[in-house]
């Protein structure tokens, strides 16, 4: 798939990849076996008939594929340009033994947009059921959930505590790897279903949580909202951020336009980012943007950085600096951040994590000139609600403890996505809310 040039795609935040045409979609999908047990529906965690939409745009019915992603998935143009394909679907596909696997993300993404352009076909809804459920968050989880419950023909209500629906898909993830009007493309279809999707109401306070619990039964999608820090001297300075709030800033409130829009961001001149995920990938390639030289300090090697290695890729492309085997021990700074102090680390044997474990190296310290400073070491399960909740049973991190079809410690409450496992990526909380959904039906209709 094309994507537009390093030098001109810095200077803003439009889309990078640029989309299959539908010739280059029909050759790829007709390079698909058809296998008679299709490995690859077992690597998608919102089980899409893969092997069916791709042979649908082989013969040239984009709309057709479309609707069979949409059978499974509600989401398709968003999962298309997010998940980690190459670890699920296209990581099982018999052609990646020899080759390179049939791209069944891009070829999603294209059955998407084509009938974005062409006119959407919502889902059918089943007879309606008389029961009452409420969503509370509008992240991927959420959204997946208040589909699926729809779908089977129950009144939902979502609940949203910020201005815009979407959660992490609107706050987190930039729009150059996700535009907002496919993400607000696809919230509209839930409107188009029956769903009422609420923003500005924060369950707990505007919403009391005896009225949460008065409906027929009750799902939480509220996330990973809670951002996770080093705990190092400094951190209290002028131009420290978490990722979290730096993205939200920027994706969700324009921050990249004040003082068109209100909400303001400082504009730093150098800017250090500590992680090695997908968000750190996100935070710096923002602050590029933002017109930063920018350097992201990860504490192991090259090779053991958890990011898709398209981001990385894309990162380096677009002027970001990388320092492996490094970790802050102090941000420096008056009243403002002007630098950050690391120590050089090395990997020795594998952790508890099951990862290499680095080790501080004796007398390695050194200082990177910066004025912002942007962690993104990781986020917890959102703890605003969970703690007003009445003996529903949390983990030693904060998540809510759900079994694999969501079912909490409360009756008729139910709980998927990162507020139950901790941050994890879009697609396995689409799994996990799409299974709470069929348990959530089966308990309404008393089966």
């Amino acid at each position: 798939m094309a994507e537009r040039p390093p030098g001109e795609r810095v200077r803003d935040f439009s889309e990078v990849d640029t989309g299959l045409s539908s010739g280059e979609a029909i050759a790829e999908a007709e390079r698909c076996l058809q296998c008679r047990k299709p490995s690859c529906v077992k690597g998608c965690p919102v089980e899409i008939d893969i092997p069916a939409f791709v042979a649908l745009i082989a013969a040239g019915d984009f709309a057709g594929a479309a609707r069979v992603v949409k059978e499974s998935n509600l989401l398709p143009a968003v999962c298309g340009r997010v998940c980690p394909q190459e670890v699920q679907c296209e990581g099982q596909c018999v052609l990646g033994v020899r080759e390179s696997p049939v791209r069944i993300g891009e070829l999603e993404r294209f059955a998407a947009d084509y009938e974005r352009a062409h006119g959407i076909l919502l889902p059918t809804r089943a007879e309606p059921t008389g029961k009452r459920v409420a969503v509370v968050g509008s992240g991927p989880a959420g959204l997946t959930a208040a589909a699926e419950l729809a779908r089977l023909g129950h009144t939902v209500i979502l609940f949203e505590s910020l201005h815009e629906p979407g959660g992490v898909l609107a706050y987190g993830i930039p729009g150059f790897r996700l535009p907002k009007e496919v993400v607000r493309a696809e919230i509209d279809q839930l409107r188009g279903m029956g769903v009422s999707i609420l923003t500005n109401h924060l369950v707990g306070t505007s919403v009391p949580v005896s009225e949460l619990l008065s409906f027929d039964a009750v799902f939480l999608g509220t996330g990973a909202g809670l951002p996770h820090f080093m705990g190092i001297p400094g951190e209290n300075l002028s131009g420290v951020y978490s990722a979290n709030e730096f993205l939200t800033r920027v994706n969700l409130m324009h921050a990249d336009c004040f003082p068109e829009f209100d909400t303001p961001v400082r504009r730093a001149g150098r800017v250090v980012v500590v992680g090695g995920g997908n968000v750190a990938m996100d935070a710096a390639r923002v602050a590029r943007r933002l017109g930063a030289r920018t350097t992201l300090v990860y504490r192991r090697r090259r090779k053991d950085l958890p990011a898709r290695r398209v981001e990385v890729a894309r990162a380096e492309e677009e002027g970001v600096d990388f320092v492996f085997c490094a970790n802050p021990v102090r941000i420096l700074g008056d009243q403002c951040v002007t630098g950050v102090e690391c120590e050089s680390m090395e990997v020795s044997g594998i952790g508890g994590s099951k990862r290499p474990e680095p080790v501080p190296v004796e007398g390695s310290r050194f200082v990177i000139e910066a004025d912002m400073c942007i962690q993104a070491i990781g986020q917890g399960p959102n703890p605003l609600l969970v703690r007003m909740l009445p003996g529903i049973e949390r983990g030693e991190r904060g998540n809510v403890i759900a079994d694999a079809e969501g079912r909490t410690s409360l009756e008729n409450v139910f709980a998927a996505g990162d507020v139950a496992t901790g941050a994890a990526t879009v697609i396995l909380a689409m799994g996990g809310a799409k299974r709470a959904a069929r348990a959530m039906d089966r308990m309404l209709r008393g089966c």
